[in-house]
Parts: structure tokens; C-alpha cells; sequence
């Protein structure tokens, strides 16, 4: 099922905005303050690309003064109007039962685009 929405996800939008991000990491990447910032944009690139059965967890390795700070940062730069935009898609997908599915995976990345620094994109395993 996660394959099938995967797909849907990529055909509805999701490729386009997955080339923004990437996009924009290859702009973040001309400077070298810009590198940590253009390694975030690539990891929420990569959770738009294939959102479905993706999870977001806390790094407990890279959490820490440094990745308060560069989220700080990140907020005030880019990431309020991201968080904002994935949360407006999120709302209107959510009205009807189809577009749920969808609008779920945009909160899954207004989540990780307000505060990205300090957090890891799992797979979801299937078990039983």
C-alpha cells in the first residue's frame, strides 16, 4: 500500500516539490556556511521524494547546542514559511477522505521542515 501512495504522492506533486528542495540545496551549497543547511534541504528533499512509510526520529547523536542553534537559524530563515506551507497543504488534503493519506505525510514534513537539524528519516519496518 505504502508503494502504491508512493507513487500516487510522486505523479500528485511530490516530484516537483522534491526538485525544489533539491534545488535549493545545490543553491545553500555555493557557500560553505550554507553546506549544513544544503545537507538539510537534501534530507527533507529525500522525505518529500518518497514520504510513505518514512518516520522521523530524534538523533540523539547530533542533538545538541549546535543543532539548537542552526535550527534557530533555519526557522528564521526558511523553515517557519516551509512548516507553513506543508501545514496549509496538510489541512486542505485533509478535508476529504482520499486526500488524508496525503495531507498526513505534508504534517510528517512541516515536522521535519521547522526543525531539521537533530533529526533522523527511518523506514518503517513491518512486523509480525
Amino acid at each position: 500500500m505504502k508503494i502504491l501512495g508512493n507513487i500516487l504522492w510522486l505523479l500528485l506533486g511530490g516530484l516537483a516539490s522534491a526538485l525544489g528542495y533539491f534545488a535549493a540545496s545545490l543553491i545553500l551549497a555555493i557557500t560553505i556556511i550554507g553546506i549544513p543547511f544544503a545537507v538539510q534541504t537534501i534530507k527533507i528533499g529525500v522525505m518529500t521524494l518518497w514520504p510513505f512509510g518514512s518516520d522521523i526520529v530524534t538523533d540523539s547523536e547530533s542533538d545538541g547546542v549546535l543543532a539548537f542553534i542552526m535550527n534557530i537559524i533555519w526557522i528564521i530563515i526558511a523553515g517557519f514559511w516551509l512548516f507553513l506551507m506543508h501545514l496549509v497543504f496538510g489541512l486542505i488534503l485533509s478535508i476529504t477522505i482520499i486526500g488524508l493519506p496525503f495531507g498526513v505525510q505534508h504534517f510528517k514534513l512541516a515536522k521535519i521542515s521547522l526543525v531539521p537539524f537533530g533529526k533522523r528519516i527511518v523506514n518503517k519496518q513491518i512486523t509480525g
